[in-house]
């Protein structure tokens, strides 16, 4: 009893006193399709587990995502607007841009295919026989980087889509999905995306292949400059892991339905 009276309040002390290792959160800003394509969930926990964090992930359109970087509420973005992610950097927003990987943006339609683009090559004009045709149109709507390709691809087409088939619907990429299947219509997605969600929508690839449908995406560590709390280490472990060997062969072995989604970067 003697003992126990003497352990008692060094077991207390031990308990509420002594400090706790807390896990360290890197908060990362990136798109939609890589999280609705399931990417992130085999990509994110081995970088986890080896540096005993915790990624805290914020899936928005690329427009969002630079955003967030830009006012210091994240440490990391992933994203793919090429255009965007090179005014960030250039305005010392961002450092150390990296390319990650690619896939490829497609558009889906119905198999009525009522603007008859099935097959078509130049996607530029595809996205003219959609417009004439008045055929339904799903756009992201969101300054994403598939909404920042999918306007450039309407000013290829020397269209401005104003009219009542074109709907903005200020989504991600896989609700959109769901809605253009839904209202029998077409949208431009990037292949990955289409592919994870292709057992839950009657949309089928009418266009692929068109050099302009490329997509690559780009990983860039918020500058610590602007935004001294930034967790630079961190960040820059999480930059050094996307581009290394055991994630590119994570990037390149991610399969739906035995289909590969992304490619690592040249």
């Amino acid at each position: 009893m003697k003992h126990l009276n003497i352990l008692l309040p060094v077991l207390i002390f031990i308990l509420f006193c002594s400090p706790v290792m807390a896990v360290e959160h890197l908060r990362l800003a990136t798109t939609t399709s890589t999280e609705n394509s399931g990417l992130l969930a085999s990509l994110l926990p081995p970088f986890e587990q080896l540096n005993n964090c915790k990624i805290d992930v914020i899936a928005v359109g690329t427009g969002k995502a630079i955003k967030l970087g830009e006012t210091g509420d994240v440490d990391v973005i992933l994203v793919h607007a090429r255009s965007k992610e090179d005014k960030f950097v250039a305005a010392g927003f961002g450092i150390d841009r990296r390319d990650v990987m690619y896939n490829d943006f497609v558009v889906i339609g119905p198999t009525s295919d009522p603007a008859g683009i099935n097959g078509q090559k130049d996607v530029a004009v595809a996205m003219g026989k959609i417009a004439a045709a008045g055929a339904t149109f799903v756009s992201r709507g969101d300054d994403s980087g598939t909404h920042t390709r999918e306007k450039q691809l309407w000013n290829a087409a020397a269209v401005i889509p104003a009219a009542n088939w074109y709907l903005e619907a200020g989504r991600g990429m896989g609700e959109v999905i769901i809605m253009a299947g839904e209202r029998q219509g077409y949208t431009l997605t990037d292949r990955g995306t289409y592919l994870a969600f292709k057992e839950k929508t009657p949309l089928q690839i009418a266009v692929e292949g068109d050099a302009r449908l490329y997509n690559p995406y780009g990983v860039i560590m918020v500058n610590p400059e602007r935004h001294p709390h930034v967790k630079t280490d961190l960040g820059r472990k999480f930059l050094n892991y996307l581009t290394s060997q055991p994630a590119r062969t994570l990037i390149s072995g991610f399969r739906k339905g035995g289909e590969q989604l992304f490619y690592v970067a040249d």
